[in-house]
């Protein structure tokens, strides 16, 4: 069976959009790259496999819209048939050896045929309608499947960011604690303190140096899981650049005015109310059904015969021209028609439905994300503000230990507290940074750092 043209205009849209992603994958193959935000956020754009497939459904749409228009333009069809035959022109004469013989005859018909339809009810310029917002819809579908991953890579970057500011503190936590064990070592070498305090600052020592390997663990384990978000081959060595700096939020924009530019603005509103309309003009083109059908026709054909004449002579002489109104009434269709009208009726409620469920988890997911970034906003406040009380008391008993006035298991305990409070600074800093921008995003924000 011949491949039917519109399957030979998918399959080679189809090749074309994955053999130009692999393309792109194959240009990084083997290479070192440091990217940023930005970077992260266009190259997952361009190359996520559902991001592509959306692209691809935005091509069918487009063809059945083209399509749909074409259903306006008259048809034409030709046809032709030939046909040969032998026979015997008569019977043989023993007695006289006369008669016996055959001959060779040809014939052929050969046609042209149109039609094109004036009247269906409006069928075809719903249609076209209808195929329109379809290109539309998918337009906003391949819009909100770019929202969602660029919040995937947004979260996982900022995780990277995280853990390479904890590193940098856990560093300097562990080139302090080194510096502190040598001048104990010293102290302890002429007499000057007992074994004990230097064990609890080695002790103290090692427990910083596992923080610090567990921090760049935890960074090789999040850059992993950004990488492959990215889709990047694992030979691709991957690594993030660090912005100059991170601003802490200011202020909070008010729930109402984002969740009312939210329900205004964001694809999946737009696609659902795309889906409400789409499944009107379903309704109008199952009332087609009930509406006569009207079209016009036109023929020309010719044909001829061996032994009628000269082949010009016959096919001039044959030729006819036709042409010709048909009219359709629909008087009973055992209710085929009055189904599929109510079908297109129920699709409507169910998309007034899946409009409804959109507005409502839309509003949801905006005011979560405005109390998650008002929550966000109070624990980096409490958290600065015990950050740095406990870098003061860090500061205090770090000079108290040089001279003595202070026993290493105090330290410790107040070095530990120091720690404690860093990670959850860090952790609060960053948090705040992630809801905000979450938020800003539901406002037509785009994201930046």
């Amino acid at each position: 069976m011949p491949l039917r043209p519109k399957f030979l205009l998918s399959l080679v849209l189809l090749l074309a959009c994955f053999s130009n992603l692999f393309a792109q994958d194959s240009t990084l193959t083997g290479t070192s790259i440091n990217w940023d935000l930005a970077k992260c956020i266009d190259y997952a754009k361009k190359n996520n496999l559902q991001i592509n497939t959306y692209r691809l459904s935005l091509s069918t749409s487009q063809q059945q819209y083209l399509l749909a228009k074409a259903a306006r333009l008259p048809n034409l069809s030709g046809g032709a048939t030939q046909n040969f035959s032998h026979q015997n022109t008569g019977s043989y004469n023993a007695a006289t050896g006369i008669g016996g013989g055959s001959g060779l005859s040809a014939s052929g018909a050969y046609s042209l045929n149109s039609s094109v339809t004036l009247y269906n009810g409006n069928l075809i310029n719903n249609t076209i309608l209808q195929a329109n917002l379809s290109v539309e819809s998918a337009n906003l579908n391949i819009i909100q499947q770019e929202n969602d991953i660029t919040l995937q890579i947004t979260q996982a970057y900022l995780a990277v960011l995280l853990d390479k500011e904890n590193i940098i503190y856990d560093t300097d936590l562990v080139n302090t604690s080194a510096a502190q064990v040598k001048v104990e070592q010293q102290k302890y070498d002429v007499g000057a303190v007992a074994r004990y305090a230097l064990i609890q600052l080695q002790a103290q020592q090692s427990t910083d140096q596992f923080t610090l390997i567990t921090a760049r663990n935890t960074e090789k384990g999040d850059l992993l899981t950004l990488k492959q978000l990215l889709l990047l081959s694992s030979d691709v060595s991957f690594d993030i650049i660090k912005p100059d700096t991170i601003v802490p939020i200011d202020t909070v924009t008010a729930l109402k005015t984002v969740e009312q530019t939210a329900l205004k603005n964001r694809p999946e509103v737009k696609s659902s109310e795309l889906g409400v309309k789409i499944a009107q003009y379903g309704v109008d083109i199952a009332k087609a059904g009930y509406k006569p059908f009207l079209s016009a026709g036109g023929a020309l054909n010719t044909s001829y015969s061996t032994g009628q004449g000269s082949l010009p002579y016959q096919l001039n002489n044959n030729f006819n021209q036709e042409i010709g109104l048909t009219l359709s009434v629909p008087i009973f269709t055992r209710r085929v028609v009055k189904t599929q009208v109510e079908e297109a009726k129920i699709n409507v409620d169910q998309a007034g439905l899946n409009l409804k469920n959109t507005r409502i988890t839309l509003s949801q997911s905006v005011e979560r994300a405005y109390l998650n970034v008002t929550n966000a906003k109070s624990q980096y406040d409490a958290a600065l503000q015990q950050y740095n009380f406990n870098r003061e008391g860090y500061r205090i008993a770090t000079e108290q230990l040089k001279v003595g006035a202070i026993n290493t298991v105090d330290y410790s305990v107040q070095k530990n507290l120091f720690i404690q409070a860093q990670q959850a600074f860090i952790q609060a800093k960053y948090n705040e940074l992630l809801t905000l921008k979450i938020y800003d995003f539901y406002r037509g924000i785009p994201i930046k750092l």
